[in-house]
């Protein structure tokens, strides 16, 4: 497929999708009954579309590989989610909300795709607070908000620094309820690990029981893939160690097309690392650029003496600091987009203004405390306060926090029309997993709102489109040879992977790809660097293949198995970011090309040679992928330098 159709329908942005709606196709109640749908990950884009399809009528089989959807990685969100509520009445709309969106993502997503995003967020406050998710209120009642980067508008709701859990357990109280009912089967320790198609289009999945090794077949009449990002290819992110790719990267290989596989979210305020030995990293909440200002030392000499251990932050004169978000973006602040903050960190330390080990800077709550009084920021952000010092045994209600960039989330994934659909028909991808609504770069708080605007309120109608061919489908027997011959091919790659019997763990090799990814893919990136990159991650890959060394059993619960299958994924995953990378000869959102900026340091975009999606079609192994492109034509906005000065 060469001709991309995002099949976005015609008229205005604001009835673009009331009128796909008054249009589609629908399925009645009896033949829903009739209909398998399988939905792969249960965060809160999987559990809210399973619970929502089965509550519709279908029957749903629903994957995660925790031992609980109640731990997938939606959980660890902290700050908020957006919506255009405008309940502060400080201007806020849905075109702004809209605005804000695809300016934040520096004009690299579809206009219509993000407007719907916006319409219906306010839906999705209403639905969880229908389900009793305890969003924190005002005196009088009224739900509280707070700002986000990339906004000048409050229009993050929250529960202190745990929205995440919160949103994922109301919609883990709905799968369960349709679990309750028969209508949603769920399989927990259980990771798909091949798509199976038939006659082109997407008919079911093999699974390996994690916990006894078994592989498993299951047949649909339609696939949704929800399974997250691929952040952890860098190793160290703020991904729990178990987010992985593979899902996704299995629809790749069977013809669906990848978008935009560079663009890599790095979050301004992780805590740093402190070591070799780390095997994630830790995010702290950007609502806490809320009241807490990032700073650095303004003298060299101080910066150093500070990493010398001769002189604490509180020592620093309030005339000796620089708040360098507050100087050079007097218009948002210490509220800046994530990839703004995160490359004027990184532009600080490498200076040598850096504290910590120098790959840090300060996130300073002296003057919130001394304005509001400790016990305001205790109600506010105290749960991470808590957080914070148990790990780094430092008071932050005394001592600045140190913070530094990070991997956090992938705006790129599986590429989807305005249906939800991959090139692959009755193959859908929602949430983190595809690539349709951030552009380049996610706003704060936006990402628990695609995935549940997506699960809750777009696939339900639009699966329905495609369903609605199916009905008089018959269910598909897991005994078709195209079953038998995607279960083959992972046993064979299984037994491989098992025979190589090297020296390396599978750790080692992961940690050796995760240090390519961040020097050479991670925050800045040039043309000689991603050819490096390129050569490098071939070797790591032939390292992989001839040294990784897996003890245990096949068919048995083998965690080095487990990480080992996802890694063969991460290194691939690898490859095609860095392709990607190398292609896009511009700087935009959190791609960030160092040939490309502005004289004052700023993303520079060229409109003209790179406003389209990148589609990525894989062609076998060992030969390289073949890049479509969807072009983003804007009809109802005007792409601008991004400016948050002003």
């Amino acid at each position: 497929m060469s001709q991309l159709d995002a099949k976005i329908p015609q008229g205005p942005l604001e009835s673009k999708w009331s009128k796909y709606k008054a249009n589609q196709k629908l399925v009645n109640p009896a033949n829903k009954r009739r209909l398998d749908v399988i939905v792969v990950g249960t965060g809160l884009a999987g559990s809210s579309a399973a619970a929502s399809l089965a509550e519709m009528g279908f029957h749903v089989y629903n994957f995660c590989i925790q031992d609980s959807p109640r731990r997938a990685h939606s959980i660890a969100a902290q700050g908020g989610i957006n919506a255009a509520k405008n309940y502060q009445n400080d201007g806020d709309s849905v075109y702004r909300l809209f605005y804000d969106t695809i300016k934040g993502g520096d004009y690299r997503a579809r206009e219509a795709n993000v407007y719907r995003l916006a319409e219906v967020s306010n839906s999705i406050i209403d639905q969880c607070v229908a389900q009793g998710v305890p969003f924190a209120r005002e005196y009088g009642g009224t739900l509280a908000n707070r700002s986000f980067g990339g906004a000048q508008v409050s229009r993050t709701f929250y529960s202190r620094g745990i929205t995440g859990q919160q949103l994922l357990l109301g919609a883990y109280s709905a799968l369960s309820r349709q679990v309750g009912l028969g209508k949603v089967e769920l399989f927990t320790r259980h990771e798909m690990v091949e798509l199976v198609m038939i006659d082109g289009r997407a008919r079911g999945i093999i699974v390996r029981d994690l916990v006894s090794g078994k592989l498993k077949r299951f047949s649909a009449h339609a696939v949704v893939i929800a399974s997250g990002g691929y952040g952890n290819t860098f190793f160290l992110s703020s991904n729990a160690m178990e987010c992985n790719g593979s899902a996704a990267w299995q629809c790749y290989k069977k013809g669906a097309y990848f978008g935009n596989p560079c663009m890599a979210q790095i979050h301004p305020t992780c805590i740093p690392q402190h070591g070799d030995q780390q095997s994630k990293l830790t995010l702290m909440s950007e609502s806490l650029r809320n009241d807490g200002r990032i700073w650095v030392p303004k003298k060299i000499e101080d910066a150093e003496a500070i990493r010398a251990g001769k002189l604490r932050p509180t020592q620093i004169k309030e005339e000796d600091r620089d708040y360098y978000l507050e100087r050079r973006y007097p218009a948002f602040g210490n509220l800046v987009p994530r990839d703004v903050a995160s490359r004027a960190a990184k532009e600080r330390c490498d200076a040598g203004y850096g504290v910590g080990t120098g790959q840090a800077v300060y996130l300073d709550f002296a003057e919130p405390i001394q304005r509001l009084g400790k016990d305001v920021v205790t109600e506010r952000y105290g749960n991470l306060f808590q957080m914070y010092e148990k790990i780094t045994a430092d008071n932050p209600y005394e001592t600045p926090m140190m913070i530094f960039p990070a991997i956090h989330y992938t705006m790129g994934g599986l590429w989807v029309d305005y249906e939800l659909m991959t090139t692959i028909p009755g193959l859908f991808a929602i949430g983190e997993a595809n690539f349709s609504d951030h552009g380049a770069n996610r706003l704060g708080a936006s990402a628990l709102m695609q995935g549940l605007a997506d699960g809750y309120f777009i696939l339900p109608y639009t699966i329905q489109n495609y369903l609605s061919d199916q009905i008089q489908v018959p269910r598909f027997s897991t005994d078709l040879p195209e079953f038998a011959a995607a279960e083959k091919e992972v046993m064979d790659k299984i037994n491989k992977l098992m025979n190589i019997k090297g020296k390396q763990t599978v750790d080692e090799i992961h940690k050796k790809l995760g240090q390519i990814m961040w020097e050479y893919v991670g925050m800045g990136r040039d043309e000689a660097g991603l050819k490096k990159a390129i050569e490098l991650l071939a070797d790591i890959k032939k390292e992989f293949w001839t040294d990784v060394r897996i003890p245990g059993q096949a068919i048995d619960l083998n965690i080095e198995l487990e990480k080992a299958l996802r890694l063969a994924d991460f290194i691939e995953i690898g490859e095609l970011m860095a392709h990607d990378a190398l292609d896009r000869a511009e700087s935009c959102g959190g791609h960030f090309r160092l040939e490309h900026q502005t004289p004052e340091g700023e993303a520079l975009r060229h409109d003209d040679l790179f406003a389209y999606v990148s589609c990525w079609a894989y062609q076998g192994e060992n030969k390289a992928p073949v890049m479509y492109k969807e072009p983003l034509d804007y009809e109802f906005i005007e792409r601008t330098q991004r400016n948050y000065k002003s």
